[in-house]
């Protein structure tokens, strides 16, 4: 563990299996085992003569039931606490074929004391264990998740414990400065007034701190939007070249492009990335009236996911652009097929383009890209990537704001630590976790 080595709410001594590879046929599957009769399991499935642990050595894995073999592959052993659960592990690597991968899952089932994982456990463990705290377990996550290099890269520097090392020297600073003012209140209810050096001393942590704390929550936005992603709905009326203009910035025949108006009934979902940056472009049905129920639902959700959008391309055909269209400061205006004609004379700003020739495409690409940096902020330290944090850390700042700004009241000041330390101490599981904990580890793959 990279963080401060706190042990989150304990759970029971089950041991649990899952497969940690994703379903389908592979080269090699790996399934997972942790809890205190991991290694019996292995004994099981793999005869009595355990490998070393840490060593990958070649077995012959059996149904216990009936001696049938499922399989010949590698076994592997972690012994707790030096392990990723912190508890014995056992690693099966067979065949990733879907019916080997059943046949060993089905067989221990049938051991006793044994029972699948739950989505997020094995994780989980770990931090119940002190393995890991709160933010590196949901770096886990992330990483797991990620689709491009910024978030593989911020992921990467959440699990090493960039930030959780930064929260743990906070939540310290913030402890011993509260236990000193506290025990100098207990000693002046006996001997006299708090001395006013202490006082002093404690509103210029609080503002040193307060600064640090504010730098941090300057870059929050930015990596809320690098997890999160962004979400840009393309609109317009039937015919315009919605469609085409998503198979363009995707790079990739995505949705269905047909001279007939009305095709797209639905709201396809597109992940492209605009400069580190996870986008979801999402195709609508073209905006118009329409008798005919199925398009007209197709119409609503386009309305409503358009209003709900990070951002939105708004598309005219430059055939026949009419009248400027109304947009609000989310939208960029695209004006689609200059091949054909000329864009129109509008005073409101817009970006030319030709899905049929790529003209224009740079360019839009640009603007979107402008568009989302603004909306994921400037911040170059962008570790927070969660709402509740930048919650808790808002939170904390706010209690030593009240400290370094009129802190003269010394039972005051030590109650706004109090606050402080405990806020911080949300962020990485060191207090008042219960009410996150199911959210954060449902999020995660079975086996991980």
């Amino acid at each position: 563990m990279h963080g401060q080595a706190l042990k989150g709410p304990a759970l029971p001594a089950e041991t649990v299996f899952a497969p940690a590879t994703a379903a389908g046929r592979a080269a090699v599957g790996i399934v997972r085992i942790s809890g205190p009769r991991a290694f019996d399991a292995a004994r099981a499935l793999a005869g009595p003569k355990l490998p070393p642990p840490r060593y990958a050595a070649l077995r012959t894995f059996r149904d216990p039931a009936t001696g049938e073999v499922l399989d010949r592959g590698l076994l592997l052993l972690f012994p707790g606490p030096r392990s990723y659960t912190g508890e014995d592990m056992v690693e099966i690597h067979h065949h990733g074929g879907p019916a080997v991968q059943a046949a060993i899952l089905d067989a221990l089932g049938g051991l006793p004391g044994l029972r699948p994982a739950r989505p997020g456990e094995f994780t989980r463990r770990a931090f119940a264990n002190g393995r890991m705290d709160l933010v590196e377990a949901e770096a886990v996550a992330d990483l797991v998740d990620a689709v491009t290099a910024a978030q593989r890269r911020l992921a990467l520097r959440l699990a090493a414990g960039e930030l959780s090392r930064a929260l743990a020297a906070w939540r310290g600073r913030l402890l011993d400065l509260l236990a000193e003012v506290e025990a100098e209140l207990d000693f002046a209810a006996e001997e006299g007034d708090v001395p006013d050096g202490l006082v002093a001393r404690a509103r210029g942590e609080a503002a040193a701190l307060r600064a640090d704390m504010a730098r941090l929550l300057a870059g929050s936005r930015r990596g809320e939007v690098l997890m999160r992603g962004l979400t840009v709905a393309v609109t317009g009326a039937p015919n315009v070249g919605k469609s085409s203009l998503v198979n363009r910035l995707a790079r990739r025949d995505v949705a269905i492009v047909t001279p007939i108006a009305g095709t797209t009934r639905d709201v396809i979902e597109v992940r492209i990335d605009l400069g580190g940056i996870p986008v979801t472009l999402l195709d609508t049905a073209g905006l118009r009236e329409t008798e005919d129920p199925v398009e007209a639902e197709g119409v609503r959700r386009a309305r409503e996911r358009a209003a709900s959008a990070d951002l939105e391309l708004r598309v005219v055909d430059a055939t026949d652009p009419g009248p400027p269209p109304e947009v609000d400061g989310r939208a960029v205006v695209v004006v689609n097929k200059t091949d054909l004609a000329p864009p129109p004379a509008w005073e409101m700003p817009f970006v030319a383009v030709s899905c049929a020739t790529g003209a224009g495409l740079d360019a839009l690409e640009a603007e979107l890209a402008r568009r989302a940096a603004g909306l994921a902020g400037s911040g170059e330290v962008a570790l927070l990537t969660r709402a509740y944090q930048r919650e808790a850390l808002e939170e904390a700042v706010q209690a030593l704001e009240r400290i370094a700004a009129d802190g003269t009241d010394p039972v005051l000041v030590a109650e706004d630590l109090r606050l402080a330390a405990r806020a911080v101490g949300r962020i990485t599981g060191a207090v008042d976790v219960e009410d996150v904990l199911e959210r954060v580890f449902a999020r995660f793959c079975i086996g991980k």
